[in-house]
Protein backbone atom coordinates (compact mmCIF):
# COMPACT_ATOMS: atom_id res chain seq x y z
CA UNK A 1 0.00 0.00 0.00
CA UNK A 2 2.84 2.37 0.83
CA UNK A 3 4.44 1.87 -2.59
CA UNK A 4 1.14 2.61 -4.36
CA UNK A 5 0.51 5.71 -2.23
CA UNK A 6 4.04 6.96 -2.85
CA UNK A 7 3.66 6.39 -6.58
CA UNK A 8 0.27 8.08 -7.00
CA UNK A 9 -0.90 10.81 -4.65
CA UNK A 10 -4.50 10.02 -5.65
CA UNK A 11 -4.50 7.36 -2.93
CA UNK A 12 -3.45 9.75 -0.17
CA UNK A 13 -6.16 11.19 2.07
CA UNK A 14 -6.96 14.80 1.18
CA UNK A 15 -9.61 17.36 1.96
CA UNK A 16 -12.63 17.22 -0.35
CA UNK A 17 -14.36 20.19 -1.99
CA UNK A 18 -16.14 21.05 1.30
CA UNK A 19 -12.95 20.92 3.37
CA UNK A 20 -13.82 17.60 5.01
CA UNK A 21 -11.26 14.80 5.04
CA UNK A 22 -11.68 12.51 2.05
CA UNK A 23 -11.32 8.77 1.72
CA UNK A 24 -8.38 7.02 3.34
CA UNK A 25 -5.99 4.95 1.18
CA UNK A 26 -7.23 1.71 2.75
CA UNK A 27 -10.78 2.36 1.51
CA UNK A 28 -9.70 2.89 -2.08
CA UNK A 29 -7.31 -0.05 -2.15
CA UNK A 30 -9.80 -2.29 -0.33
CA UNK A 31 -12.39 -1.60 -3.03
CA UNK A 32 -9.88 -2.37 -5.77
CA UNK A 33 -8.73 -5.61 -4.15
CA UNK A 34 -12.32 -6.77 -3.66
CA UNK A 35 -13.02 -6.17 -7.33
CA UNK A 36 -9.88 -7.99 -8.44
CA UNK A 37 -10.08 -10.88 -5.95
CA UNK A 38 -13.78 -11.65 -6.21
CA UNK A 39 -14.56 -10.38 -9.70
CA UNK A 40 -16.98 -7.93 -8.12
CA UNK A 41 -18.37 -4.93 -9.95
CA UNK A 42 -18.16 -1.37 -8.68
CA UNK A 43 -21.88 -1.59 -7.83
CA UNK A 44 -21.24 -4.58 -5.57
CA UNK A 45 -18.39 -2.88 -3.74
CA UNK A 46 -19.77 0.65 -3.31
CA UNK A 47 -21.92 -0.03 -0.24
CA UNK A 48 -19.22 -2.00 1.56
CA UNK A 49 -16.54 0.63 1.06
CA UNK A 50 -18.88 3.66 1.19
CA UNK A 51 -17.52 5.04 -2.06
CA UNK A 52 -19.12 6.19 -5.28
CA UNK A 53 -18.94 4.03 -8.39
CA UNK A 54 -16.84 6.58 -10.29
CA UNK A 55 -14.33 6.78 -7.43
CA UNK A 56 -14.07 3.00 -7.30
CA UNK A 57 -13.46 2.76 -11.03
CA UNK A 58 -10.89 5.58 -10.91
CA UNK A 59 -9.16 3.79 -8.01
CA UNK A 60 -9.07 0.55 -10.00
CA UNK A 61 -7.49 2.19 -13.03
CA UNK A 62 -4.92 4.10 -11.01
CA UNK A 63 -4.08 1.07 -8.85
CA UNK A 64 -3.43 -1.13 -11.89
CA UNK A 65 -1.30 1.57 -13.50
CA UNK A 66 0.68 2.03 -10.28
CA UNK A 67 1.30 -1.71 -9.84
CA UNK A 68 2.46 -2.00 -13.44
CA UNK A 69 4.79 1.00 -13.12
CA UNK A 70 6.24 -0.09 -9.78
CA UNK A 71 6.75 -3.80 -10.48
CA UNK A 72 7.05 -4.14 -14.28
CA UNK A 73 10.85 -3.98 -14.34
CA UNK A 74 11.17 -6.77 -11.78
CA UNK A 75 8.36 -9.13 -12.75
CA UNK A 76 7.53 -8.43 -16.41
CA UNK A 77 10.93 -9.28 -17.82
CA UNK A 78 12.65 -12.13 -19.59
CA UNK A 79 13.78 -14.80 -17.12
CA UNK A 80 17.45 -14.81 -16.16
CA UNK A 81 19.58 -17.94 -16.35
CA UNK A 82 19.06 -18.39 -12.60
CA UNK A 83 15.27 -18.11 -13.05
CA UNK A 84 15.32 -20.73 -15.81
CA UNK A 85 17.38 -23.14 -13.74
CA UNK A 86 15.04 -22.74 -10.78
CA UNK A 87 11.96 -23.31 -12.95
CA UNK A 88 13.49 -26.35 -14.67
CA UNK A 89 14.42 -27.86 -11.30
CA UNK A 90 10.93 -27.22 -9.93
CA UNK A 91 9.33 -28.76 -13.03
CA UNK A 92 11.54 -31.84 -12.82
CA UNK A 93 10.67 -32.33 -9.13
CA UNK A 94 6.97 -32.24 -10.04
CA UNK A 95 7.38 -34.80 -12.81
CA UNK A 96 7.70 -32.47 -15.78
CA UNK A 97 11.36 -32.53 -16.84
CA UNK A 98 12.30 -29.90 -19.41
CA UNK A 99 9.19 -27.83 -18.76
CA UNK A 100 9.87 -24.20 -17.93
CA UNK A 101 6.39 -23.29 -16.72
CA UNK A 102 2.70 -23.42 -17.37
CA UNK A 103 0.15 -20.66 -17.11
CA UNK A 104 -2.62 -22.83 -15.74
CA UNK A 105 -0.38 -25.43 -14.01
CA UNK A 106 -2.37 -28.23 -15.64
CA UNK A 107 -0.90 -28.85 -19.09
Amino acid sequence: MVAVCNHDSYFMQKNDAFGAMGLIPQQKINAVLRMLAYGASADQVDEITRMGKSTILESLMRFCEAIESIYAAEYLRKPTDMDLQRLLKKGKMQGFPGMIGSIDCIH
